[in-house]
């Protein structure tokens, strides 16, 4: 068996960036907010004093203490934000990035692969996504959906796993979670693996895809961005091509991602299914509009495979905050808000959560 760590969107750039200690220079197009220290101020009126230059491992707070105890053979992020200096963003109304110089918050987590099929990975243009993926190679994080060419976006990243194993983690995304059009990689045109649709023949050319580079033995992830950031409900054609994608494609394990907020947990014939995780690091605390779904709280998920068939044996949830621009744990009144709402959404698909000794939750299928 193998445990790995999966999360949502992690969103490093803008209010975030600029409490590290090498932020960028703060300048935004919003329509609304011109310069990015404006949601470092919103938090602070929220949350009290975010202090500033702070070292690479501050933001991910309580998570370190999990990562540490769990120990998962691979951690596995959604990296929304552009890691690049590059001054020119593209005009879409809302520009994450990051400083190159700031690469350590992302090192600090030892993440082992960022996938990049997302709607804010060409913020800062083809030269912004140019230098994200150079950032990333030479801090050794594997990436995957976003690349120089289609081919590249297409290609998964292949981690070692123990015992000679791989996990292969590709990663797509869709035009209904933000993803404009003309951000689509093609033969000789830098982007993202960006899907058409839902379609059965969107499934036959990504199994034929997955075959190309799957090895016996392999376990292969999806990581996809898709659907809108608010709301619980899953498409009866989300589930449907959840589904093939495990029954056709040879998928072990969906890992979804968009919503901020998490979404319902399905396992499909012995596979583990995360329709949206929820945003696990973002710069939203003190943006009023959506309290009702309560993003500031999220899940740290440790899946446990069955490696010869990457089957579901165990997952842990661990529930989070974001309070102060850091992953901390929630209050005993947001445990149980977030409790009451995982169980009504994982009870829709057949599921349930319980709560164990540690402070973790479990699934229950």
């Amino acid at each position: 068996m193998v445990t790995l760590f999966l999360c949502g969107d992690v969103m490093p750039g803008r209010g975030i960036d600029q409490i590290l200690g090498h932020p960028s220079d703060p300048a935004l197009h919003e329509d609304y907010v011109h310069d990015a220290r404006q949601y470092v101020a919103l938090a602070e009126r929220a949350s009290g004093p975010i202090p500033r230059k702070v070292d690479a491992d501050y933001v991910w707070g309580e998570a370190l203490a999990q990562w540490k105890a769990r120990r998962p053979a691979l951690r596995i992020a959604n990296l929304e934000t552009s890691i690049t200096r590059h001054g020119r963003p593209w005009p879409k109304g809302i520009n994450y990035r990051m400083n190159p110089a700031n690469v350590g918050v992302l090192t600090a987590a030892r993440l082992d692969c960022c996938g990049l099929a997302n709607n804010h990975v060409l913020d800062w243009g083809h030269e912004g996504l140019a230098q994200t993926l150079a950032v990333l190679r030479a801090a050794r994080i594997a990436v995957a959906g976003a690349g120089e060419r289609l081919a590249m976006a297409q290609a998964p990243a292949v981690l070692p796993l123990p015992g000679g194993r791989r996990l292969l983690v590709f990663a797509a995304a869709t035009g209904d979670a933000g993803v404009p059009e003309d951000w689509s990689a093609e033969a000789r045109r830098a982007g993202v693996w960006r899907l058409p649709d839902l379609s059965a023949e969107t499934i036959a050319r990504i199994a034929a895809e997955l075959a190309h580079y799957r090895q016996p033995g392999d376990l292969v992830a999806f990581s996809l961005h898709w659907g809108g950031n608010w709301g619980y409900e899953v498409a009866p054609e989300e589930r449907a091509f959840a589904h093939a994608l495990i029954d056709e494609a040879g998928v072990h394990l969906l890992h979804g991602h968009s919503s901020h907020h998490p979404k319902a947990i399905e396992v499909h014939h012995g596979h583990l299914v995360l329709y949206g995780c929820g945003d696990f690091l973002n710069d939203y605390e003190g943006i009023g509009g959506y309290e009702a779904y309560r993003g500031d709280l999220g899940l740290m998920y440790f899946p446990q495979l069955e490696t010869s068939h990457g089957r579901l044996c165990e997952l842990a949830l661990v529930p989070t905050r974001v309070h102060g621009f850091r992953i901390q744990s929630p209050m005993p009144e947001d445990r149980r808000w977030l409790f009451a709402a995982l169980r009504r959404e994982y009870g829709r698909m057949g599921c349930d959560v319980e709560e164990k000794p540690d402070g973790s939750w479990a699934l229950v299928w």
